[in-house]
């Protein structure tokens, strides 16, 4: 009888200090991660709590401004001593478009410590020139351009490298 007293006065501290453990592991838990190096996102030139709350509007914003007009990343190459990133708009006909507003965010991934803005491109025949970007570090960067013609408006979001030529497109 002694054996089944005993084994039945140890579950209480067992629960009690299991509570204990899974209370300790939540609480470390949001130690660590709120003490994290986190960097915000720079999809769509906003934090991502905007940009997943107007993802719908993005899309048909994106949608609507590509029935009318059409933008490509002409730039050769973001490597050397002072690179020019370069983008050509055209309506759907191909005519040249020299009224479009464009802004580019130049990022690295992994940091906001070499976060660039440029404005007021070098508008020539739809082909909009960006120069003064600096690349500091070789390696991926993010090139994030807001394309903005009269109402109509899209994002073209770039990953481009300093050591090769190409660069890709990403959503």
């Amino acid at each position: 009888m002694s054996k089944k007293q005993s084994s039945g006065r140890i579950w209480p501290y067992v629960i009690g200090i299991s509570i204990t453990l899974v209370f300790g592991f939540c609480v470390a838990t949001v130690m660590v991660t709120s003490k994290a190096n986190i960097q915000s996102s720079d999809a769509y030139m906003t934090n991502y709590q905007d940009a997943d709350a107007k993802a719908n509007d993005l899309i048909k914003a994106r949608m609507h401004f590509d029935k009318k007009y059409k933008v490509s990343y002409i730039t050769e190459s973001i490597g050397g001593e002072s690179p020019e990133i370069k983008y050509s708009v055209v309506d759907i006909e191909g005519k040249p478009v020299n009224n479009a507003e464009l802004i580019i965010a130049i990022s690295r991934p992994e940091t906001s410590e070499f976060d660039q803005k440029l404005d007021n491109p070098k508008v020539e025949n739809g082909i909009y020139t960006f120069s003064g970007a600096k690349f500091p570090k070789v390696g991926v960067w993010n090139i994030i351009a807001k394309i903005k013609v009269g109402d109509d408006y899209r994002f073209l979001n770039m990953k481009a490298d300093t050591r090769i030529k190409e660069a890709f497109e990403f959503e």
